[in-house]
């Protein structure tokens, strides 16, 4: 029987590790607190239609391609922590122009001006995942440890794509302003910038005669049928995040989140390789269709602890897929592979929702159900083996 599995090793993890996870998190969090009320601030007071709103969610996705084929040449060439910490600073520029540059409806080239924003917060993010979460966490982890250091620092991101909209929902609900919430983003960005700052790094002499654009630590080739599995996975979660889903549901996807951790623990530890993806694909499927056809209360508790759980499942298993399919010196190269994957999908997914399914949630629902099951068809019929009969590890 195929099995895996990642021991974690908490009393392992060394102080400059806790603050580049908890960096990892806020730079996260500054990304997902905008999802559920960006897009009403552009409708509602700046004159956007649900369409140009959608487009300028899907940017963002867009935009996170946009720097990675330069990643390992700037790594390379310059200070590691400070290509990191640039892009975080840029980041902070970004949404700190959101929350006063504009005050009356947005003139045309002012929506030209969000849609520029929105593809260089994505590149500017993009490059700061990549370098963070791919690169440092690797260097301040010992050798036998780094796939655990991926595994655990992607946790930490991953809670931020539920916890950082309930934070946007409730900044928002509190304040009434959109600024706020800009404020909070700005806040968590600035945060991750002193944990970097505060994480001393080893000296490396900067390297000559590198390739200015290159594939490495940006996407691993050979991992193209994951990167689509997973990309197709998350694309309807994505796709629900357009609808105006209350606190609550937010909250019971961290909820799922959690239960995904225990079960990773104690019910797959020693499972048969895709029972996870197996278990979470069923989950996301069943509770899409309770969404669409169950008008009881208790769907709101139970349909997002079912996503929560399965996306939750299904990621640390496909970034363990990409880790497991490259060879040594790919390990950041995969761990870029699966973040673009993730994020982008969850980008697209949103810009999807409001260009196309804007007021009719019932036919977004039937919509996200059955890319979910194309995209579980892929893995049943195709990925799983690909992956057994390619992978290094």
């Amino acid at each position: 029987m195929n099995t895996q599995n990642t021991q974690i090793h908490i009393k392992a993890w060394q102080r400059g590790f806790w603050f580049l996870a908890i960096a990892n998190f806020l730079v996260a969090m500054s990304v997902y607190v905008l999802v559920p009320v960006m897009p009403m601030w552009l409708m509602q007071d700046e004159g956007f239609t649900a369409r140009d709103a959608g487009l300028a969610m899907g940017a963002f996705g867009v935009g996170m391609f946009t720097l990675g084929g330069f990643c390992s040449y700037l790594v390379q060439r310059y200070r590691r922590n400070l290509v990191c910490m640039d892009a975080i600073v840029v980041m902070v520029i970004c949404v700190s122009l959101l929350g006063g540059f504009f005050d009356d409806e947005l003139s045309f080239m002012g929506k030209w001006w969000i849609f520029a924003q929105r593809i260089l917060f994505g590149a500017v993010y993009g490059l700061a995942e990549m370098v963070l979460a791919s690169t440092l966490v690797i260097d301040k982890s010992s050798s036998s440890m780094r796939t655990e250091a991926n595994h655990s620092v992607a946790w930490f991101s991953r809670f931020a794509v539920a916890l950082g909209p309930l934070c946007g929902l409730l900044v928002y609900w509190l304040g009434g302003s959109f600024r706020l919430v800009v404020f909070f983003s700005d806040a968590c960005v600035i945060a991750s910038l002193l944990l970097i700052r505060s994480v001393r790094f080893p000296f490396r002499a900067p390297e000559e005669n590198i390739h200015f654009f290159s594939l490495d630590r940006f996407f691993l080739v050979q991992g193209t049928p994951l990167f689509i599995n997973i990309f197709l996975i998350m694309l309807p979660v994505g796709m629900l995040f357009s609808l105006s889903l209350p606190w609550m549901f937010y909250a019971m996807m961290m909820a799922g989140f959690a239960l995904a951790l225990i079960s990773q623990r104690f019910v797959f530890r020693n499972a048969e390789l895709k029972s996870e993806v197996v278990t979470g694909m069923i989950l996301i499927i069943a509770a899409m269709q309770m969404m669409l056809t169950y008008r009881l209360d208790v769907i709101i508790y139970v349909a997002p602890t079912m996503i929560g759980l399965a996306i939750g499942i299904i990621g640390s298993r496909f970034l363990l897929f990409f880790i497991k399919l490259s060879r040594h010196c790919q390990r950041g190269t995969s761990s870029s592979s699966f973040l673009l994957g993730w994020e982008s999908s969850i980008a697209v997914g949103i810009g999807l929702g409001y260009v196309a399914f804007i007021g009719n949630a019932n036919a977004l629902l039937v919509c996200s159900q059955c890319i979910s099951v194309l995209a579980f068809a892929m893995y049943l019929a195709f990925t799983h083996r690909w992956f057994l009969n390619h992978k290094n590890r």
